[in-house]
């Protein structure tokens, strides 16, 4: 009986773990569950995991990233370090004479796997049914140049048939490339995604989005923010720890018709531009949880991390793309890889659905970059919150938040530790002085109605706990 027990309880557990569909907010700003639970996307960018990582492997990452708090994992199916000729730990290759009209069954009973997998613990795959490269190499990739109109949209219609049940898949259109100008890219991406959400049930019951490399401003809108098909807007900001990264969430946020927007790939962990800021003076998870936070306070619905030897599941003997520094599985505790989740956690611990950036309470803002401080608030006024990169002084304007009288919390990004300041009276012109200054001691000041019943932030109810 006892151990009946046992098992009842397991399974209760991992059903209770299992991954619900995901749709848009009513407001078309952030992604819910089917049960209208607001999702914050924690993602980790595994491009390589349905390639070179066998089951064993693939067990020990999911369940390791779900441990930490992610709970989005972008990999690849036709992936970028020679996908179609080098065959996946079982000797199998993804597509019969590298045709995309003829994908290879036993190939893809390993991404099966996978997703079932993730599922068990509660993650989704956004899933990229194939790399760039495979489109057009541009000045770097391997390869080959197999896609057209007519079979981008029959290797999508043939992934929407196959995975069409599956409920814990973000389609991700694209991979690390941008359409080219006086080419036919754009309408070979459109193929595909229309080919997916014919077998897969529609645009309406699939969730796409369009990895692009890094642009100006406008990411995967620069080209098909109007396209029915593309329920969310995707930037990679690129791999440097001195922009204004915030700059392409804004561009996105202030678009017609409004979509969700995130960083998808931001500064990795262990990449080699981390090398030349360390020569610079500065911190690499200093320069990473400085962008994840700019991102999310300028509206983003969640954030993406990545780490340099993870990405491609880098091994001792393996050929490495810019040497990593140490094997894949070692690189998996790195700091941001396990701070991350406390931006997760204070975000979903107030009202989520109502949340929009507010950088018109920051009086005379900063300078661009290192000590660019950013705001964001409940449209609703309950709460507040500014975030202060090195926690320099500011000047506040509360004047939009509910009460006379607020209450405060100091929350510290690098360990999710909080604890009470002193209550404010509202105003137009509130200083501000975080508990310490510096590179490194960045701060997030929550401002709170006295009467607002709120959690410690960080402190998850029941409904949000990891």
């Amino acid at each position: 009986m006892n151990r009946f027990i046992l098992l009842l309880c397991f399974f209760l557990l991992c059903l209770s773990a299992q991954a619900q569909r995901l749709q848009i907010s009513k407001n078309q700003r952030f992604l819910v569950t089917e049960d209208g639970q607001p999702f914050f996307w924690l993602g980790d960018t595994a491009w390589e995991l349905l390639h070179r990582c066998d089951r064993e492997e693939v067990d020990f990452y999911l369940e390791h990233r779900a441990g930490q708090g992610f709970n989005v994992i972008h990999a690849v199916a036709l992936a970028e370090l020679d996908g179609l000729n080098t065959p996946n730990p079982y000797g199998h290759t993804p597509l019969v004479n590298n045709d995309p009209t003829t994908p290879n069954p036993a190939y893809f009973e390993h991404v099966d796997y996978v997703i079932g997998k993730a599922k068990e613990l509660g993650l989704y795959i956004a899933l990229l049914p194939t790399w760039g490269d495979k489109l057009f190499k541009h000045n770097w990739g391997v390869g080959p140049e197999i896609f057209n109109t007519e079979n981008a949209r029959a290797f999508g219609q043939w992934m929407g048939r196959r995975y069409a049940d599956r409920d814990n898949i973000i389609w991700v259109i694209g991979g690390d490339r941008n359409p080219r100008a006086a080419s036919q890219d754009v309408e070979v991406w459109r193929a595909m995604a229309a080919g997916i959400a014919e077998e897969a049930g529609g645009f309406d019951k699939t969730l796409m989005t369009f990895h692009p490399q890094p642009t100006e401003l406008g990411g995967s809108s620069s080209w098909f923010h109007e396209d029915a098909w593309l329920d969310f807007n995707m930037h990679q900001t690129g791999h440097c720890p001195n922009k204004g990264t915030y700059r392409h969430i804004q561009h996105d946020y202030q678009l017609t018709p409004t979509k969700p927007v995130l960083d998808g790939e931001p500064l990795y962990e262990d990449h080699p531009n981390c090398f030349n800021a360390k020569e610079q003076g500065h911190s690499v998870a200093d320069d990473i949880r400085r962008i994840m936070y700019w991102n999310v306070f300028a509206g983003a619905f969640g954030q993406s991390y990545g780490c340099h030897a993870v990405w491609q599941m880098y091994l001792n003997g393996r050929a490495p793309i810019h040497q990593p520094l140490r094997p894949w599985k070692a690189a998996l505790d790195l700091p941001m890889a396990n701070q991350v989740r406390h931006l997760k956690n204070l975000m979903l611990s107030r009202p989520f659905l109502t949340r929009i950036p507010s950088q018109d309470m920051v009086i005379n803002p900063s300078e661009e970059f290192e000590n660019y401080i950013t705001a964001t608030r409940d449209s609703e006024g309950s709460y507040a919150m500014i975030y202060f990169p090195n926690g320099q002084s500011a000047d506040l304007n509360l004047s939009s938040l509910n009460g006379a009288f607020l209450a405060t919390w100091w929350f510290d990004p690098r360990t999710g530790s909080t604890f009470r300041g002193q209550p404010i009276e509202k105003g137009a012109k509130v200083h501000v002085t975080p508990p310490s200054r510096g590179k490194g001691n960045d701060w997030v000041l929550i401002v709170d109605e006295v009467n607002g019943n709120l959690l410690p932030p960080g402190q998850l109810n029941e409904a949000h706990e990891d």
